[in-house]
């Protein structure tokens, strides 16, 4: 959305006197969490060596382990950490290092099970999808944004292939529910999540853990932290995650569901003369495994049996059991990952500045079925190849006094991307497509054969399109934020931010690739056959399929366009008592326009979001109870979603953007129960109630007032139980149930993939998981021990993808993972 002058003019003033003319700006409750987030400086109580010997001694106070317990803050800093949690007057999560160890998550999909209301979909690493409170994005395109910032140590790390890394000595991860805009900007407006790592401290450290399971699964993971001087201190660790894989193919013996990844970090930290931190930190990684497998939902006969068309949902098969029959024997999903990144921390007179200067660089490729047979006529392959370069910058200068705390700041955000999306096909697959559609019933190429008596001469050739598209983004913020303590009880927070984002986009489709089809295509033309009476020009057989605009066929079509946009934030938070706040918010959200990569020459505008919220946090010490809670509504207008939609200009149906309008009422509850010193009780859940405001499908079908698809509830219930002195340690029980509420559905439900139901699975339903860790450490041994079992009662749950039902008769499926189960040991030496 542009902003009018006279507008742009107003509130860069209202900007420039909270930042300049102000005494001081605060950096908030937001800011403070802000300050959880980026691990650049945190305030630590007790380093590691005292916290592991206070821990030995047996001399922690009963109420900071409460504390810290109850408030999943990091062991290090047990008052600081956890008051500042239960301070912030926002809805917010932290998952501890502890818990996802205790899940033996690898990266941020298989934290679901933790955060009610969050999802992240990681069935194909490289393609992530995210959402907060029902608002995300799930399109792998270069071309939009997302709602949902993804931060690593505070460094935006965008939304396609570079999102779901593999977690690599991780301190905490903490999400944050509702608009973020004014403090994070980057694709904040629905929510952020923060991975925060380790960073080298002034204590010898060495760790190492072991796990092996099922399906051949092994990990490994390591730490080394070395003080080099009295100012300087040096950090390695890394992590090798693999495994078999838990489905295999019928026809080949292929395993899919593998994991096949590592990484290594490393870092230096020196404190220099003037109490200024230094902070460099390389990180790499790198992934190979075989792309999703396509589950094929139909029976597909035997030659010289056709496949019958239509597909018919009351006769798919149930992909849990059913063998996978795939043609295709390249399936690959590959990632390299490379990023650079420099801290620097000064303290001053008034406050402190911290800056954050990073490069990240990654290239992925995802090669994948899209039918699920071992049939030629039914082939169909699809792919995303992408590279990325970010530059990030930020400037964030902080302080405070007993009447305001401050933060201003500037930050600047370049990308530079690139994709390759390719489909492939047969010819034979081709005929199957032009006579299920009827656009030329019986095909082209095998009629053409046979008519010249040579009825294979034009079949199995392969075919390729491709869809090229360059990005090049930029995003450039100022920001501030104040925080007036109006009384000992009392704090009133306002804040801004203004960002400029300059985009520039390009589609580039030439013509389709297949050299044999061609090869015999020339031949028959020299012979004159495409002369003769009744047989169809050459350039019949020639002509692309799904991508076809002549605009962008002989050259690149570029575009450009820029938005600014002014995200406010009003905050008014009141302790009750010393343990009791209320608080109370108005913020808006923002994420800038984008463009369609599958689409030529379109442009959606920004999406906004304002967001109303009401909530306490709360500790009780006589009960050990902590309980949370926050109620909201906001509007979203213009929401880029990915929807599977009929073509009109090609053969093939698409994955397309589509936006809309929706608005949702929720609430979100995080209790937690100390028992006993021995058992531990927890409950979080979410409510969401989201239904569209305005949309009409591209099928001119409306879903204005209809649910958006998102469940009603989600819970996760959750208990730790310890027996002491076992083999003089502790013997800890975890149990962990989940719940997911069946998906709302819509007119567009079914058609989408996401409600059916057929006499042998359905989609949609609600979901229930149970996981279970038992583990044993001791502060006398170097040795701990533990068994992990996900997913107890072996549940798993199907997802359908239509791409090629319509086409091809073809639909296919995925599935959650089956029970996963190991051991591991861990050593700290």
């Amino acid at each position: 959305m542009s902003v009018r002058p006279q507008k742009l003019s107003f509130w860069l003033s209202i900007l420039a006197y909270s930042i300049v003319l102000s005494p001081l700006l605060y950096i908030s409750a937001m800011a403070q969490t802000q300050h959880v987030l980026d691990n650049t400086q945190t305030n630590v109580n007790l380093t590691k060596a005292e916290a592991k010997a206070k821990e030995k001694a047996g001399t922690a106070v009963a109420n900071k382990k409460v504390l810290l317990t109850l408030g999943n803050i990091i062991v290090t800093a047990p008052q600081s950490r956890t008051q500042k949690a239960q301070s912030v007057p926002i809805a917010m999560q932290i998952v501890t290092q502890k818990q996802i160890n205790t899940l033996a998550a690898t990266n941020l999909s298989q934290l679901n099970n933790l955060t009610p209301g969050v999802n992240v979909g990681g069935a194909q690493v490289t393609q992530p999808s995210y959402s907060i409170r029902g608002i995300g994005m799930s399109d792998f395109g270069i071309g939009t944004g997302s709602p949902i910032g993804i931060f690593e140590d505070g460094v935006p790390v965008g939304k396609t292939g570079g999102v779901l890394l593999i977690f690599n000595d991780v301190k905490r991860v903490v999400v944050l529910k509702g608009p973020q805009g004014t403090l994070f900007g980057i694709n904040s407006a629905a929510g952020a999540i923060s991975v925060v790592t380790n960073a080298p401290e002034n204590d010898w450290e060495e760790l190492m853990h072991v796990r092996m399971g099922n399906y051949g699964s092994r990990y490994v993971d390591g730490v080394l932290n070395a003080p080099i001087t009295d100012n300087m201190a040096y950090r390695l660790s890394f992590v090798d995650n693999q495994s078999d894989g838990w489905l295999h193919d019928a026809v080949t013996g292929q395993r899919f569901k593998k994991n096949g990844n590592w990484g290594m970090r490393n870092q230096l930290r020196w404190k220099i003369p003037g109490d200024t931190v230094v902070r460099v930190v390389w990180e790499h990684e790198q992934l190979n495994q075989p792309a999703r497998p396509a589950l094929g939902l139909v029976s597909v006969p035997s030659p010289p049996g056709r496949l019958s068309f239509p597909p018919n949902p009351q006769t798919y098969l149930n992909p849990i059991t059913a063998p996978i029959n795939d043609i295709f024997k390249h399936s690959k999903e590959k990632r390299r990952f490379d990023g650079m990144t420099l801290f620097v921390s000064h303290p001053f007179s008034f406050g402190k500045l911290n800056t954050i200067t990073a490069y990240q660089h990654f290239s992925t490729s995802n090669i994948e079925d899209a039918a699920g047979t071992d049939q030629p006529y039914l082939y169909f392959t699809d792919g995303n190849i992408q590279q990325n370069t970010s530059w990030f910058q930020e400037f964030k200068l902080s302080g405070k006094n007993n009447l305001i705390n401050w933060v201003a700041g500037a930050s600047y955000y370049y990308v530079n991307a690139r994709q390759d999306s390719q489909i492939n096909l047969l010819t034979n697959s081709i005929d199957t497509i032009l006579n299920n559609t009827q656009i030329a019933p019986g095909g082209l190429y095998g009629p053409l054969g046979a008519a010249l008596g040579s009825p294979g001469l034009l079949l199995n050739d392969p075919w390729q399109e491709n869809m090229f598209n360059h990005g090049h983004n930029k995003a450039y913020a100022i920001y501030g934020d104040l925080i007036w303590h109006l009384s000992n009880r009392l704090d009133f927070t306002t804040g801004l931010r203004f960002t400029r984002n300059e985009k520039q986009f390009s589609w580039y489709n030439p013509e389709r690739i297949a050299p044999q089809l061609d090869a015999t295509l020339a031949n028959l033309q020299a012979a004159g056959i495409f002369n003769l009476p009744g047989v169809p020009p050459i350039q019949t057989f020639q002509k692309n399929l799904e991508y076809n605009s002549p605009a962008a066929t002989n050259t690149p079509l570029r575009i450009n366009r820029s938005w600014n946009n002014l995200s406010p934030r009003i905050v008014l938070n009141y302790k009750w008592t010393p343990n009791v706040m209320f608080y109370g918010s108005v913020t808006k959200g923002y994420e800038a326009g984008g463009f369609n990569t599958q689409l030529v020459d379109s442009v959606y505008q920004p999406e906004e979001v304002l967001n109303y919220e009401f909530g306490i946090k709360s500790y009780f010490p006589g009960y050990r109870l902590l309980f949370n809670a926050s109620a909201y509504y906001y509007r979203y207008s213009n929401l880029q979603s990915l929807r599977l939609i009929a073509n009109a200009n090609s053969s093939l149906p698409a994955y397309e953007v589509t936006t809309s309008d929706q608005h949702a009422k929720g609430l979100d509850l995080e209790v937690h129960w100390l028992a006993t010193k021995a058992l531990r009780l927890n409950l979080t859940a979410s409510y969401i109630d989201a239904t569209y405001l305005h949309y009409v499908d591209p099928a001119g079908k409306s879903l204005s007032g209809q649910p958006v698809g998102v469940p009603l509830w989600s819970a996760v219930v959750g208990m730790e139980y310890v027996w002491h002195d076992v083999l003089n340690g502790d013997l800890r029980l975890n149990l962990l149930q989940t719940y997911g509420g069946k998906t709302r559905c819509n007119i567009d439900s079914t058609e989408q993939g996401q409600c059916l139901t057929t006499p042998t699975f359905t989609i949609g339903a609600a979901s229930h998981l149970t996981d279970l860790h038992l583990g044993w450490s001791s502060p006398h041994s170097p040795w701990s021990l533990a068994l992990y079992v996900n997913n107890v009662f072996n549940k798993q749950y199907v997802s359908i993808n239509n791409i090629s039902a319509s086409i091809l008769g073809t639909p296919f499926a995925d599935l959650t993972p089956p029970r996963i189960w190991g051991v591991e040991l861990g050593m700290d030496f």
